[in-house]
Order: C-alpha cells, then structure tokens, then sequence
C-alpha cells in the first residue's frame, strides 16, 4: 500500500514538474504577440487544410467552361459562386487555395521529419565519436553548404525528375547540414558535462547514453530550427513549383499555381496574387512562430 502511494506521490510531482514547465514556456511565448498572432494563424491553415472537403466550395480540379479567368466576385463580371476569381481554365481560385494547403503541410512535415532525423543521427555520431567520422560528416556538410540552396535542390530535381516527391527529397537533403551542424554543437557542449561522465562510469552503452541520456538535452535548439525551416521547406517547394520542377499540374501547388498563372499577370492579377498572399501569409506565420520558440526555450533570452 505504501509503495503505491508513492508511486502516486512520484507521478503526481512528475505532472505537477511538467505543467510548471508549460506554464514557464507559455509565459515567455506569449510575451511576444507576433509569435502568438503567427501561432493562432498556423493553426487556422492546419485547420483549413484538414476540413478542405467540408471548406472548399469546389474540387480543386473542377473547370466551369462558361467561367474562364472570371474575376473575384466585387469586380464587375465577378459573382459569389467563385469569390476569388477563376483561373485559365475555369477552375476557382480559392479551392484550389484551400487544397493546396495540404500540400504546403505536407511537404513542411515531410521535409522537416526526414532532414531532422537524419541530420540528427549524424550531428550525435559527429559529435559523439569525434576522430575521423567527425570530419568525414562534416566535410561532407560543408560541401552540400557550399553550394546556393535553390540551385543545390533544381540540380537534384533535374536529376531525380520533376515530381513533388523528388522536390522534397532535394529540399530534406539541402536543409540536412543545419541540423547536422546544431546537433554536433549541442553535443559537444553537453559531452564534457558531470552527468554525462556519470553515466560513463556506470557503464552505460554508447546507443543510449547518446539518444537518452545527451540527445534531449540538446532539443531545444533543435525544435526552433525545425520550426523556421518548416518555412523554407514550404518557400523552397514553391520556388521549385514556380520553376516546372516540383510538383506537376493539375496539382494545386501554391507554387505551381503561380507558374501556370505567369502569362495572366496583366490580363488577371488575382490569379498570381492569391497564391502570392497564401505562400507571404503562411511562411510569415511561421517564422513569427519560430522566434518565439526561440525566445522561449533560449535560456539566454530569458529575463531573471
């Protein structure tokens, strides 16, 4: 009975730690109100992008032959059936803004994911072995730095092929060193500490004391990165877009959407300004959003 009160009493103190934590990390997040602005907008786009069946007026793929490059609905020709406009081929403009939200996350998710956990695994090996696998890896990293992001990634494409998938294989790899870099940094400074000599000399294995015991000590620059890279995974898939070499029509790409609107520029100025807005809107958002995780989880930053 005694032991499992205290078990009790050892959970309830672990909660009681982890909201204190919270309410630590939220006070220093919501002191910066773009941050919070950037949040709440964030979380509209994720929420738009789920229900996009339910939200969009039409598929995002639709074309309405009587209704070619039809204006949005408070110009003249314009009406409520298509409230932003239709483009070249009659289909609407803010459908296909709606979906093409889901790819914007999408590709966030995935870029961000597959270059974190590779760069992550690399940065601890750099950081951990030291020796020549820390200089193999980050000779490595230097040469993919070397070169002009944009260009490093359509030079991949061109070689994997146009597609989206390819697209975001290129931006991971391209964004990969980052992460590498930041990990190997948090790792050396975190190798010389007392608990990790501890953990040492009880003999606890390389695997774990690597992703167990230093790895989550090292997160909280980590979670920033991963956030304001999310930004220029979404911006790079949409200059690749632009370019013919990321995702492919009928996609409803913001980014691609913006290529097949080039030659209407003048003739239809909302079939390239929306897209333009929802990729300035969303990519802002979360950069705001980065800079408060920043603020918040940088013990430097911190007020005493």
């Amino acid at each position: 009975m005694s032991e499992a009160i205290a078990n009790q009493e050892g959970f309830d103190a672990q909660q009681s730690g982890r909201l204190a934590l919270f309410k630590e990390f939220w006070s220093y997040f919501s002191e910066n109100r773009g941050a919070v602005i950037g949040m709440i907008f964030f979380f509209c786009v994720v929420l738009v992008a789920i229900f996009a069946n339910f939200i969009a007026p039409h598929s995002a793929t639709e074309q309405f032959r009587d209704a070619f490059l039809q204006p949005p609905f408070w110009q003249v020709g314009g009406e409520w059936r298509f409230p932003l406009g239709t483009d070249a081929v009659g289909r609407d403009v803010l459908s296909r803004l709606i979906y093409g939200s889901r790819y914007s996350l999408f590709i966030g998710c995935i870029v961000v994911s597959v270059s974190l956990v590779f760069g992550v695994v690399l940065g601890l090996c750099a950081g951990f072995f030291r020796g020549k696998v820390d200089i193999v890896i980050m000779r490595v990293m230097d040469v993919v730095l070397a070169f002009p992001s944009l260009l490093l990634a359509l030079v991949l494409v061109a070689i994997l092929g146009p597609s989206l998938i390819n697209a975001m294989i290129a931006i991971a790899i391209v964004q990969q060193p980052h992460y590498v870099r930041l990990t190997r940094a948090a790792v050396l400074g975190e190798t010389t500490k007392d608990y990790v000599t501890a953990a040492r000399g009880i003999g606890v294995g390389k695997l774990r004391l690597m992703f167990v015991t230093i790895l989550p000590n090292c997160m909280a620059p980590l979670i920033v990165q991963a956030a304001l890279s999310f930004s220029s995974a979404i911006l790079d898939a949409a200059a690749l877009g632009f370019l013919g070499m990321g995702a492919q029509p009928p996609t409803p790409e913001w980014g691609t959407m913006l290529a097949e609107a080039r030659e209407f520029i003048l003739r239809a100025w909302w079939v390239v300004t929306f897209p333009g807005v929802a990729i300035l809107t969303t990519v802002l958002a979360i950069n705001l959003m980065g800079d408060g995780l920043r603020d918040a989880l940088d013990p430097k930053l911190k007020r005493s």
